[in-house]
């Protein structure tokens, strides 16, 4: 049977060959840490790889790709995505978000740093620079999450009729969740940088 059939044979069939992979390649090249970090933040940037790609796939294609749809009086419409492909996505794409911040917050809260982020460093004396730099991102990201959860899956609850709606209902919804995930776009940036920027310095 192959794997690649199926979404859930392919991710386990790629996290076999990542095991594989750690184990064929074990020496000194390989940076030594506690198994559990490693297996969090591993969870952590795959999950964050999901909801931001996600994120930039509604803002990029398929918002872009339904507007023009609406203004092709004689093409096949929008409705495709609208009952086949949103609804999906952006299951992959709450679920993801909400993992992506549990992993985050576990990963900080296993090496002693979860208050400290979200203090910004500023409980320790000098200010804690990597708590500084990893708790700008995790503020983002924690603001980002609450976009996701109270303000853009309610509202496309109504666009997608899952939820009964009024047009003037739907209207409102689609102008709420299109700038809540475009606040979470331009959030996404500086996040990026503060996440990878407190281990390889603030700007990378």
């Amino acid at each position: 049977m192959n794997p690649l059939n199926s979404v859930a044979g392919t991710i386990i069939a790629g996290v076999v060959l990542a095991i594989l992979l750690v184990l064929a390649t074990m020496g000194e090249h390989l940076v030594f840490s506690p198994a559990a970090n490693s297996i969090v933040v591993w969870l952590h940037v795959l999950a964050g790889i999901t909801w931001i790609g996600l994120l930039y796939y509604f803002n990029f294609v398929q918002v872009p790709a339904l507007g023009d749809a609406a203004k092709d009086e004689g093409g096949p419409g929008g409705a495709g995505i609208t009952k086949y492909v949103a609804p999906r996505a952006l299951w992959w794409f709450r679920w993801s978000a909400l993992l992506t911040w549990l992993t985050g917050a576990s990963y900080l809260l296993h090496i002693g740093q979860l208050g400290d982020a979200f203090a910004l460093g500023m409980l320790s004396t000098p200010v804690n620079s990597y708590a500084l730099t990893i708790g700008i991102g995790a503020w983002l990201g924690t603001l980002m999450l609450f976009n996701v959860w109270v303000l853009i899956w309610p509202n496309q609850k109504k666009v997608l009729g899952i939820v009964k709606a009024s047009a003037e209902e739907i209207a409102k919804a689609k102008r709420i969740a299109f700038l809540a995930s475009r606040s979470n776009t331009l959030m996404s940036i500086p996040m990026a940088m503060s996440m990878v920027g407190a281990h390889h310095g603030f700007m990378m």
